[in-house]
């Protein structure tokens, strides 16, 4: 029986239109005009870095240039709010991350978008690996004697982030190393490590893509990788698990969406495009020397992906103590 249009209409925006032959053809669509990847953090950061390389890649793929729009604050909601208002023509897409699509909705009372309704999945880009580091002249050389030091005198710690896995991770560690730490929000992830360095703050959890050349020089020091267990990508550093949170498991993700309501012929043409530049094993070598595991997946995988990130975030940030402002 017919599907009436009415009622196509009403299906979940975030899942992606059913791609399969005899919907359209990916050659269907192809850009106009120079495509812009909203990034919702400052140039420097883990995220922008990434985009960078997928922009590169796309730009023969498309035939179009492919223009970085850095868009930072509000832990990702201003940029998730301008794509969501972006017209569903394929020009404008993000380069999200589990904070504006699944974290920052836990922590934020009002939200000015749908992090389901507002969007249309198009591809998974792949995992970050974050650690908890702080500066070179610091006195903790463990997580442990971060803890102690800070159950000795509770509120006397600083941890700074720059998104919300930052915020969340963190908040994580003071609570379950019972050693209460103070928060001190940044903009973006950058200045928050010269901080780091400069030793105005005593610690934070960061990427390993925007921190690794701070930590090859020598100017940071992780004490512990966020991940259940030991990242192949930075093999020498336990996970916090391992140092003494048994338990302890925070990961994040980053993939690109659009506007709701994205045409299936764009849909299709966006995926297969950033899945011949990501599955590359050259563009996964460059990748995994910056710190991140870079994959992709089905427009539908990711849709599905991010409805259960949502439900994870929140229970995270529930877990940590964290009351949403």
């Amino acid at each position: 029986m017919p599907v009436p249009r009415r009622a196509l209409l009403a299906a979940p925006l975030l899942a992606a239109p059913a791609l399969h032959p005899g919907a359209a053809r990916a050659q269907d669509w192809r850009p106009s005009r120079p495509v812009t990847i909203v990034v919702p953090f400052a140039a420097g950061s883990g995220t922008d870095a990434i985009t960078r390389i997928l922009a590169a890649g796309l730009e023969p793929e498309l035939g179009q240039p492919v223009v970085i729009d850095n868009r930072a604050g509000a832990n990702g909601a201003l940029a998730a709010g301008h794509v969501a208002r972006s017209l569903p023509d394929g020009q404008t897409l993000m380069m999200t991350t589990n904070t504006p699509q699944a974290a920052t909705p836990a922590l934020t009372r009002k939200l000015d978008y749908d992090p389901v309704g507002d969007f249309t999945a198009i591809s998974r880009t792949g995992a970050y690996t974050f650690w908890l580091v702080v500066g070179k002249d610091s006195p903790y050389r463990s997580l442990q004697e971060l803890l102690a030091a800070g159950r000795a005198k509770p509120g006397s710690l600083t941890y700074g982030s720059g998104n919300s896995t930052g915020i969340v991770a963190s908040a994580t560690i003071a609570t379950m190393g019972q050693a209460p730490m103070v928060h001190v929000p940044y903009r973006s992830t950058p200045p928050a490590i010269t901080d780091v360095v400069a030793g105005r703050i005593d610690s934070m959890v960061v990427d390993v893509t925007a921190s690794l050349g701070a930590v090859k020089g020598g100017q940071l020091r992780p004490l512990g990788v966020t991940s259940a267990v030991r990242s192949p990508l930075v093999p020498e550093v336990p996970s916090i698990a391992e140092a003494g949170l048994p338990g302890f498991d925070v990961v994040a993700f980053a993939g690109v969406v659009g506007p709701a309501k994205l045409p299936p012929p764009v849909v299709m043409t966006l995926n297969q495009a950033i899945r011949r530049v990501w599955d590359r094993p050259e563009t996964v070598r460059r990748l995994g020397d910056i710190g991140f595991e870079g994959f992709s997946s089905t427009p539908e995988a990711f849709a599905g992906f991010i409805k259960t990130e949502i439900t994870r975030w929140a229970q995270m940030v529930r877990a940590a103590g964290i009351e949403p402002e």
